[in-house]
């Protein structure tokens, strides 16, 4: 029964099929992770053109409040002001590194790489 011309026919079919599902299966997921490459590239280079664009702002602004405050505290106090208001914040964001950074960096990622 098993050994007539026409199983053996569509054995090979189903072979053939399958190698083929195979291969397009190998491409689906080549697809898959070049598309996931892009939008993580795509995120970084985001996050790297708001960086570069609001440093300069800041460092302006910095700059400004500074010599605002000059004629009450001194050019070197304002400057030193602005510096402890810097350190306070880095130290406020470090605290919360892992609710502001880590868990939504996180969920970004596994969001992406495991699709919406």
């Amino acid at each position: 029964m098993f050994s007539s011309h026409e199983n053996v026919e569509t054995l090979a079919q189903l072979f053939a099929k399958a190698k083929e599902y195979a291969k397009m299966q190998g491409e689906y997921i080549k697809l898959d992770v070049a598309e996931k490459g892009v939008r993580l590239l795509k995120a970084v280079a985001l996050c790297l053109v708001v960086i570069l664009l609001a440093l300069p702002i800041l460092l302006f602004l910095s700059i400004a409040l500074a010599h605002a405050i000059a004629p009450w505290t001194g050019l070197v106090g304002a400057y030193a002001i602005i510096a402890l208001c810097y350190i306070a914040g880095l130290l406020i964001v470090f605290a919360n590194r892992k609710r502001w950074i880590e868990r939504p960096l996180v969920r970004f990622l596994t969001s992406m790489l495991l699709g919406e």
